[in-house]
């Protein structure tokens, strides 16, 4: 993936580019507590059958089922059907441009060394405190 500053846009520059799309399609996959438990679990097992998935999550194997087909629609996991189970692995490649992004806001160098700190800049107002 090649280097870009993806914060800033240009003067009269709209949101909403290819990249920027599919970056917001991985963090809307990746938005619920148990899609995020599912891809912990295929990081660190490296691949998963459904049925372990269903266990170990305490969901409802329909539940399961709808944050596996929405992590797949997405391109996070991938599964290979050897019947009669399924067998879900983790897509890492899928998540670099998210990962490009937070590495961006984050000012991570080559050695993965934050190179600065998030935060709001001064303001220029003077706030008061109003009595009541």
């Amino acid at each position: 993936m090649r280097a870009r500053h993806v914060l800033a846009k240009e003067p009269g520059g709209t949101f909403g580019s290819p990249e920027d799309i599919a970056i917001s399609a991985l963090a809307k996959a990746l938005g619920h507590p148990a899609r995020i438990g599912i891809v912990a679990m295929l990081h660190e097992r490296r691949s998963c059958i459904g049925c372990d998935i269903v266990d170990e999550s305490g969901l409802a194997q329909s539940t399961v089922s709808e944050h596996l087909r929405i992590l797949k629609t997405a391109g996070i996991i991938t599964d290979e059907i050897e019947r009669p189970r399924v067998c879900y692995s983790l897509n890492p490649d899928s998540l670099l441009p998210l990962a490009g992004l937070l590495n961006s806001v984050l000012g991570k160098d080559g050695r993965g060394d934050l190179g600065g700190a998030i935060r709001c800049p001064p303001s220029s107002r003077k706030t008061t405190k109003s009595s009541a």
